[in-house]
């Protein structure tokens, strides 16, 4: 059993090093404007979303800007999040009947989503809507993530140019991060999630009789799609109670090792992509070499104490 552990801990660390440097390129030709193989599909999208929201895709911003725009977009993220939040129970999508967050928890749920920590101090399948799960947290775990990925990438461009004091567009980043990687990510991990057992519909819950004679209530929803961009936009915020321990967000040993995989990618990828931003990719392996060892530490640690077991249980 030890040594099979170890196997699938090497073996999830190569596969996130094979993923490094193709996503990296990837992230790179997104945030520097050149074309990918997803142009002639979702080009179209990024040109619309430009236009509608009347932003100018080549007018870069200076840092308070660029900052200015990122407190904006996140205040209106908040204030929409808090909204659906405390009008749930007059919205569609609410098959439970579940009502409207108290202002305290309602607030507290929405900064915590908008800052991408993603606390719960609820209890989701008796508190919160498929309406709110869908259009307020999920939609939510998009855009903190894409505002996590803009302002890394403005990071990186200030290491980068030294010639001027524009560090690029935030609502270009944000839009191109979500449009060009998160989403397409995100879709393909919902469909493998959901082939493999995680649910998603929009059933009313389940009444079931245990065979003691009680009664269960058997909590349903769009589940696959909202643990798709749980994980690949690294947040937290899981459609139950139990988060991933739940098993419809996480059924078998395959959705699990995918649901990993799935919170690393990007991040792993990002460093190869500041290397190719700063024109030395030297650097960018020396951040994913310091991650990797503070991750193997950790892991070292922790799967010594997962093999020693629960004294309690002995």
């Amino acid at each position: 059993m030890f040594s099979y552990g170890l196997f699938q801990i090497l073996a999830f660390f190569l596969i996130i090093l094979a993923l490094t440097k193709p996503l990296g390129l990837f992230m790179t030709a997104v945030f520097e404007g050149r074309r990918t193989f997803l142009h002639p599909v979702l080009r179209p999208v990024e040109r619309l979303i430009y236009k509608l929201c009347g932003v100018t895709e080549d007018r870069e911003q200076r840092w308070t800007q660029y900052a200015g725009a990122l407190l904006a977009f996140s205040a209106a993220g908040l204030l929409l999040t808090y909204l659906i939040e405390r009008l749930q129970g007059w919205l569609p999508l609410n098959p439970a009947g579940i009502k409207g967050m108290t202002p305290d928890l309602a607030f507290n749920t929405a900064a915590s989503f908008t800052t991408n920590t993603n606390w719960q101090s609820y209890v989701p399948e008796v508190a919160v809507s498929y309406f709110t799960q869908m259009l307020g947290l999920a939609t939510h775990n998009f855009m903190s993530a894409a505002a996590g990925m803009a302002v890394a990438i403005a990071l990186v461009r200030g290491f980068a140019r030294h010639e001027t004091d524009k560090i690029g567009n935030f609502w270009v980043d944000a839009t191109r991060a979500t449009v060009y990687v998160l989403l397409p990510i995100s879709l393909i991990v919902a469909v493998a999630l959901a082939s493999q057992g995680v649910i998603q519909n929009f059933s009313p819950y389940t009444k079931a009789t245990t065979v003691e004679g009680g009664t269960q209530t058997i909590a349903q929803g769009p589940i696959a799609s909202q643990e798709a961009i749980k994980e690949v936009g690294t947040n937290g915020g899981g459609f139950m109670n139990a988060n991933s321990a739940h098993p419809f967000e996480n059924p078998t040993p395959l959705t699990n090792f995918l649901e990993m995989l799935s919170i690393f990618a990007i991040s792993a990828g990002l460093t190869y992509t500041f290397g190719q931003m700063v024109r030395d990719t030297r650097q960018g392996w020396a951040l994913f070499v310091t991650m990797s060892l503070l991750f193997l530490g950790g892991v070292a640690v922790l799967y010594a104490a997962e093999q020693w077991g629960n004294p309690l249980l002995s």
